[in-house]
């Protein structure tokens, strides 16, 4: 017996053929094949997506009165009105302007320990936290060299050894959370007044490779009578090594016969510091 030409269900155009020995397979087929379809509604709205919740009546978001009430304690009370993540979720208003920004200022602190912590992180680990893209780490970023050039111009002008808390202040701020070592000079004049501050060595997690030569050459360089000497170490214990206390003997035996006068080796930790001259290592 021939068979009929497929034809079309006129669902999803899928072709029914109604050949067999009495048809009831290709039946029960395109039964199964519309079961759902022809279900009551209820089954339907089951699955019915949820109606996000409505926004208020004047159009705004949840948190925009809560921006301006942090905004409020902020003007009246000033930063003692207002805890760490706080400050940071004031900043972060003007940088993601249509977010709750409070999850992303805690989940930052919770990262990285403190304020500091944030903005001293390199941009690419701040780019880990959820909310926090490309632009607004390079905005934080950008905080943090604000915050470095104002404390560097403290020093300006004065002698760096009479400033000794801007010193510090200003070493902490720009090394203290770096997660490499970082080996910085501030060569100073006659007058012990900074001439230069420079970065003369990146390294690894735990070593930087310093070269007295270079070191003493630089100085002659920029007319440079002394030095401190500053490095970071990215564990956060400020203890100095044996290779740093041989390094920096190397560098006084190299700078002082040339009129160069090694003042302080200052290692910086995240919760602290070390002074070679205090230890009397220098």
């Amino acid at each position: 017996m021939a068979k009929r030409p497929a034809s079309s269900s006129g669902h999803g155009d899928m072709p029914v053929d109604s050949g067999g020995a009495d048809g009831l397979e290709d039946v029960s087929l395109f039964d199964e094949r519309l079961f759902f379809a022809h279900q009551p509604a209820k089954f339907a709205l089951r699955n019915k997506p949820t109606k996000p919740p409505s926004a208020p009546a004047n159009g705004e978001a949840h948190y925009h009165g809560h921006r301006e009430r942090l905004r409020n304690r902020y003007r009246d009370g000033g930063d003692g009105a207002l805890a760490d993540y706080e400050i940071l979720e004031l900043l972060l208003f003007r940088l993601i302007p249509r977010r709750d920004t409070k999850p992303i200022a805690k989940a930052l602190l919770a990262r990285f320990g403190t304020l500091g912590g944030v903005f001293g992180a390199p941009a690419n680990l701040l780019q880990e936290i959820s909310g926090v893209g490309e632009a607004v780490a390079l905005d934080l970023k950008l905080v943090a060299s604000v915050a470095q050039r104002m404390l560097k111009s403290e020093l300006a002008g004065k002698p760096v050894l009479s400033s000794w808390k801007a010193l510090i202040d200003y070493c902490h701020t720009a090394m203290a959370h770096e997660t490499r070592e970082q080996f910085r000079i501030l060569f100073l004049d006659k007058r012990n007044a900074l001439i230069a501050d420079e970065v003369q060595g990146l390294g690894t997690i735990d070593h930087t490779p310093v070269y007295p030569r270079e070191v003493v050459r630089r100085a002659l360089e920029l007319s440079a009578t002394a030095v401190i000497l500053v490095h970071n170490h990215p564990s956060g214990d400020p203890t100095p090594s044996r290779a740093d206390i041989d390094m920096t003997k190397t560098i006084i035996d190299t700078a002082g016969p040339l009129g160069i006068t090694v003042h302080d080796h200052i290692i910086i930790g995240k919760n602290g510091h070390v002074s070679f001259r205090a230890l009397r290592l220098v």
